[in-house]
Parts: structure tokens; C-alpha cells; sequence
């Protein structure tokens, strides 16, 4: 073996570790969090704990909104980023997650809308229409938040 190819093989060599230590040190630095908070991988007992120390809610699967509705009035006269006045907000809240929702010319518009931690998102129809809904699934059933307008504030709709 000539002297080149021994140089070769070595500056290969050292280059395939360079390159090795570069990607293990990133894979331990996105790990440990880029920003320095903690996180990475959590082992069985931790989980184990961390699912003993809360508590589940109690399943409670209804098709309605429960209690009554948070309004939040914003003036009429509020402009929106595309510069068209909006109406009275309401936001509104079932076990499975919450939704606001504002009245304007063109009916109930749903403006925003979150599921409960472990629910999901099954349906949206955001309008503006007549009627806008949300459906939040999870482990305590499905939830469907109805809204219309009545009098220019939004209202939940019972649909029983």
C-alpha cells in the first residue's frame, strides 16, 4: 500500500468520526431542548406517576353545551383586520372544548375554536350561517356545540 492511500484511508477515517460525533452531539442537544427547557424521554415509573397523581374527569356524554355561555360584548363598530365591523362575540364551553362565536350580516360565524385536553376535533362548520357547529371526540364521549344568532347575540342552540 502506497503512501497516498494510507493518507487516504486515514483523512477518510478521521472525517467519518468528525462527521459521527457532529450528528450524536446535535441528536443530544435537540434531546435535552434546543432552548434549554427539559424534556426527552420519559421511562415507564414516570409515566406511571405522573397518570396516578391526576385526576380523570367523570365521563359525562350530553350533546349540549353544559352551564352557561361566557359573553364577551365587543362594540359593533370594532373593526376587523379586513376593516368590516364585527358583532357581539360570545365564547362558549362544553366538557369537550371551547368556541367563540360572533353574529354579523351574514349570520352565526364560529371565530375560534379548542378541543379539552384528550378530546380531538371530529367536525367543524364555521360559517357564517344560520347555524355553526364544533364536535370535540374523547375519552368522555362527543360534545356538539350548536350556535345561531338571536337578536344580533350569539347564542347556543340546545338542538334536543
Amino acid at each position: 500500500m502506497g503512501r497516498r492511500q494510507i493518507l487516504a484511508a486515514v483523512g477518510w477515517l478521521a472525517t467519518t468520526v468528525a462527521a459521527t460525533l457532529v450528528g450524536v452531539g446535535a441528536i443530544q442537544l435537540v434531546g435535552k431542548g434546543i432552548a434549554g427547557t427539559p424534556g426527552g424521554v420519559r421511562d415507564q415509573q414516570e409515566v406511571e406517576r405522573a397518570l396516578a397523581s391526576t385526576e380523570p374527569a367523570p365521563p359525562r356524554p350530553t350533546r349540549s353545551p353544559t352551564g352557561s355561555p361566557t359573553t364577551t360584548p365587543t362594540a359593533s363598530a370594532s373593526p376587523t383586520p379586513t376593516g368590516r365591523p364585527t358583532g357581539a362575540r360570545s365564547s362558549f364551553s362544553t366538557p369537550g372544548g371551547t368556541a367563540v362565536a360572533e353574529c354579523g350580516p351574514a349570520g352565526a360565524r364560529l371565530v375560534t375554536w379548542s378541543p379539552a385536553q384528550g378530546y380531538r376535533e371530529k367536525e367543524a362548520e364555521p360559517g357564517p350561517d344560520d347555524h355553526v357547529k364544533v364536535r370535540f371526540v374523547g375519552p368522555g364521549g362527543e360534545y356538539e356545540l350548536r350556535v345561531r344568532c338571536v337578536g344580533g347575540q350569539p347564542v347556543a342552540d340546545p338542538h334536543d
